[in-house]
């Protein structure tokens, strides 16, 4: 289900230490945000809804951690999801991706970087509007469509369910179609930053998690191919 855009945009915090609910509610309300605030995944999935514009989830909670809460969440809604956590291996990384997270910063992080990430997942997600391609809003590749205008997409008629930055990457691939674009390429055209910033793994799980997604065969792609030493394509 699409999340809109308002005026004031709400976050949501999930966290467990009522510290840091405070730190980011007084950061982000400073920058103009409503915020709404979980101290566990339980209460977090229950407050999700149509109002929420980007969550930011802490990943160790007691119960539910926060890759099953996105995972869940998931179920329901594309609002993009910050992982906030002290695990900083590309491992831990790569869970956070898998779960359907759309970025991932480590604690101990600076106000500054939370909120240029907060402000360029907003901004990628509600700011950014595609452009349309031969006057036309929908771009189809055999039973795969993606329509611009309400940003669905459906392979053989049944919809399918994508985080916003899967999204914005299969995107990118339909509407230069065979145009090889290198991981880099991705990084740079996704995130608007350098691909260090990001994790070197970034890119490849979200292009296995969308291949899950509209792939028959993920072994023999039909759809994104890859370029061996290249890159990812679309024929």
């Amino acid at each position: 289900m699409n999340i809109k855009a308002s005026n004031v945009q709400k976050i949501l915090i999930v966290d467990d230490e009522q510290d840091i609910r405070q730190i980011l509610t007084i950061l982000l309300t400073g920058e103009g945000y409503e915020v709404v605030c979980a101290c566990n995944s339980e209460e977090a999935i229950k407050l999700v809804d149509e109002t929420i514009a980007l969550i930011l989830l802490d990943v160790n909670m007691p119960g539910k951690s926060g890759f099953v809460a996105c995972s869940e969440i998931r179920q329901r809604w594309q609002v993009p999801i910050l992982f906030l956590t002290a695990y900083g291996q590309e491992s831990d990384k790569a869970m956070g991706f898998c779960a359907g997270g759309d970025d991932y910063i480590t604690k101990p992080f600076s106000n500054t970087e939370l909120l240029l990430r907060v402000k360029a997942l907003l901004r990628r997600c509600y700011v950014y509007q595609p452009m349309p391609i031969k006057d036309s809003l929908i771009l189809s590749v055999g039973d795969l469509c993606l329509d611009e205008e309400t940003q669905k997409v459906t392979v053989a008629g049944v919809e399918v369910i994508l985080t916003s930055t899967e999204y914005n990457i299969l995107h990118l691939l339909l509407t230069h179609r065979k145009k090889v674009f290198s991981m880099e390429n991705i990084y740079k055209s996704i995130w608007e930053e350098d691909g260090a910033v990001v994790g070197d793994n970034a890119v490849m799980v979200h292009i296995k998690n969308l291949r899950k997604k509209i792939e028959k065969d993920t072994r023999h792609p039909r759809y994104i191919k890859t370029a061996w030493g290249k890159g990812y394509y679309i024929d």
